[in-house]
């Protein structure tokens, strides 16, 4: 297999230009009894600690460009946290202010991360309606029209978080699995990264295969498998599924689609860590589940890749947490111990 392009030996100009690039693991243990190899894209290496960092600057300069975002602006979006970290990390670089909207059940390490970039956060109530104006959507949308110099980045309806991955991780994947990749397998949340990198690999093969990955409790399953609207549920796995159709999830370019309850998401992520040495988030986990699932019925395929979207350190006190994962029915209870006589 071919690797990534070497490291520059030239400083670069900011930390922005360290986004992309990131490595190709192929997974030894998780999914040996697969019928090929599995290979997972590491994008929590980028600088910001997720993929959302390629869409990111790309919707930045894209708004910079035409005159959407000018010097002195505040950037507003809303958030499972991780976009919100890669706009923070921009705004940041680029002297503005950010402002963030996210749901109350995210971790308490992504609301710390944020802050620490300096961006201002607003907690809003998971279980309301999309268009309720405590929604995480309508609150920024409210936020931005009360902000003077605002850029709403918007990324649920943005199709330059489609390009984004369009023009950098699907490259990344066909140079570097030598144009042999013939299956992509990803988490939905927005839909950016597998609608921009599919759309890529299926116009340099229409034959690759893309799979969606989709939490227990979102819309989009139903949707995809008979184009019936669900109501929506809580679950408690971050980044990925929706409670509306983004439009930046292109169904035409999906192949099919897996869902994945909380539970097998967090095992997963938990035994990526200590059989493989990958420290990542829950929704790496729901991939990797899906992964496994779908090619063990597909043995046709020969060079899959699953995208892990995001490190295992946004999760400490979550998923990677025995307490936590007890107090939420994910862990069975500690045994008592009897006193030996």
């Amino acid at each position: 297999m071919a690797v990534t392009k070497a490291m520059s030996t030239q400083p670069l100009e900011n930390i922005l230009e360290a986004i992309g690039r990131t490595p190709i693991v192929r997974l030894r243990r998780i999914g040996a009894d697969l019928p090929m190899p599995l290979f997972a894209k590491i994008e929590f290496l980028n600088p910001g600690g997720s993929v959302k960092d390629r869409m990111a600057v790309h919707i930045i300069n894209k708004a910079e460009q035409e005159g959407r975002l000018k010097p002195g602006g505040t950037i507003v979006e809303s958030t499972s946290g991780n976009t919100g970290v890669g706009l923070a990390m921009v705004a940041a670089v680029r002297g503005y202010k950010a402002i963030i909207t996210m749901p109350d059940k995210m971790s308490a390490e992504k609301i710390g991360l944020l802050k620490a970039f300096g961006a201002e956060v607003i907690i809003t109530p998971t279980n309301v309606p999309p268009d309720s104006p405590e929604s995480l959507y309508e609150t920024a949308k409210r936020v931005a029209r009360e902000t003077p110099g605002s850029f709403y980045a918007n990324q649920y309806y943005n199709l330059d978080n489609i390009e984004a991955h369009y023009l950098t991780t699907g490259p990344e994947l066909y140079e570097q699995t030598e144009g042999q990749i013939d299956c992509l397998i990803a988490g939905v949340g927005t839909g950016g990264t597998i609608s921009g990198t599919g759309r890529f690999l299926k116009e340099k093969n229409p034959s690759v295969k893309v799979v969606a990955i989709d939490p227990e409790g979102s819309i989009y399953y139903d949707w995809f498998k008979s184009r019936t609207m669900t109501e929506p549920k809580t679950y408690k796995v971050e980044g990925i599924g929706e409670d509306i159709l983004a439009e930046t999830l292109d169904f035409t370019l999906i192949d099919d689609m897996v869902r994945i309850n909380d539970r097998e998401s967090f095992e997963m992520a938990r035994r990526l860590t200590t059989e493989e040495g990958i420290f990542a988030g829950g929704s790496s986990g729901s991939a990797l589940v899906g992964a496994v699932r779908w090619l063990a019925a597909h043995p046709e395929i020969r060079y899959p890749v699953v995208i892990l979207p995001d490190s295992g350190s946004r999760y400490l006190s979550k998923i990677f947490s025995d307490q936590w994962m007890r107090d939420n029915g994910f862990l069975q209870k500690t045994p008592q111990l009897t006193e030996q006589t």
